[in-house]
């Protein structure tokens, strides 16, 4: 288990790793999309699983064509991780997260076989460098859905000081380019008895416009929401 020591170097070759290995799977993938899609019923979304409880949740904005904001891919990503939306094994504790959105591209059209790519550490702030515990890919299905089940990290010291608590993701369109992103939590997110206000307040590279939008906590974790906008053509 390893601290991730954010930097801006040294990752060029893994990202390029990461396209060959996408663009490897993707015609395989492509064709397994539609059946997937049968068998991965649509997520209900946090907004709709929370209205449905009578419990408040802000809507989160419509897609308005703007891509999400990139952010550093840090040094700790590693590709060829499994296929899965389930990242919840009896080794892995901590609040949970049931995270869930569509991958937009910037017309606003949803974008079926889409890859996301997900990597984060754990409720003690580490993350798994010798496996691929909490990290996996998987594919929008035939609605530009994603779901993942996964829990709230924990914030860590790096190189750039103390980090906020966030989720690591590259999403890619077929054959198009990789956005590199970082998600974030609410100020009044509840774990681990951090304070994530302060936390998200000190971290020099938060950007609020990747904050997670969460219903919660109830029976012990979150439902959350967040939709990306990406590129589909290089600019």
């Amino acid at each position: 288990m390893l601290h991730d020591h954010d930097t801006d170097g040294e990752h060029t070759s893994s990202r390029r790793a990461f396209i060959r290995t996408s663009s490897v799977g993707m015609t395989a993938a492509l064709v397994a999309t539609s059946a997937a899609g049968a068998a991965l019923a649509a997520p209900v979304s946090p907004v709709q699983e929370s209205r449905a409880a009578g419990r408040p949740l802000a809507v989160t904005p419509a897609c308005d064509g703007h891509e999400t904001p990139a952010a550093t891919e840090g040094p700790l990503f590693k590709p060829q991780s499994p296929e899965r939306t389930d990242f919840i094994t009896p080794a892995v504790r901590g609040v949970q997260l049931d995270l869930s959105g569509i991958v937009y591209d910037t017309a606003c059209k949803p974008l079926p076989g889409a890859l996301i790519e997900f990597w984060q550490c754990d409720q003690n702030g580490d993350y798994d460098t010798a496996g691929f515990s909490l990290r996996g890919h998987q594919y929008t299905n035939s609605r530009g859905a994603f779901r993942l089940r996964t829990i709230i990290p924990r914030d860590y010291w790096g190189r750039w000081g103390r980090r906020a608590p966030h989720i690591h993701t590259q999403v890619q369109a077929p054959g198009g380019p990789v956005l590199v992103t970082q998600l974030y939590f609410p100020d009044d997110t509840q774990a681990y008895g951090r304070d994530f206000a302060a936390l998200n307040a000190s971290d020099r590279l938060l950007n609020r416009a990747c904050t997670i939008t969460l219903a919660g906590p109830q029976g012990g974790g979150y439902t959350g929401a967040f939709d990306f906008v990406i590129q589909t053509t290089a600019t």
